[in-house]
C-alpha cells in the first residue's frame, strides 16, 4: 500500500458523479487487464499477478487515479485493480483509514 493512496481525501462527491469520472479512466482501453478473465476463462497465478503488475502500471499514470480510489474505498469492491489496488489491499487501506479517525 503506497503512502499516496493514504493520502487522498475523500471528496464527498455522489457516487454516481465518481462513477463517471472512473469511467474516463486509462483501464477503459483494456478492462479485461483490470478486471481478469470471465468465469470460464482459467488464470493461473503467475498470469494473475503479470496482469495486475500491468494494470498497476497503467493506474500510476491514470488521470482519474484519485477519484477511482476514492470511488473503490466507498464502495469496496470484490475483484479487480482499481487505482493500482486489489480489492483485499482496498480493504486494508479502509480498515487504516477508520483507524485513523478513530485515534483522532
Amino acid at each position: 500500500m503506497s503512502a499516496r493512496a493514504l493520502s487522498v481525501e475523500l471528496s464527498g462527491l455522489p457516487l454516481v458523479d465518481l462513477l463517471s469520472q472512473v469511467a474516463d479512466g486509462e483501464c477503459r482501453y483494456d478492462p479485461d487487464l483490470h478486471t481478469g478473465p470471465d468465469a470460464f476463462t482459467a488464470e493461473t497465478l503467475a498470469e494473475r499477478q503479470a496482469r495486475i503488475d500491468a494494470a498497476r502500471d497503467i493506474c500510476e499514470t491514470c488521470p482519474v487515479r484519485d477519484a477511482c480510489l476514492e470511488y473503490a474505498l466507498r464502495v469496496t469492491p470484490t475483484h479487480g485493480v482499481w487505482a493500482g489496488h486489489t480489492p483485499k489491499e482496498i480493504a486494508g487501506l479502509r480498515s487504516a483509514a477508520r483507524s485513523t479517525r478513530k485515534a483522532a
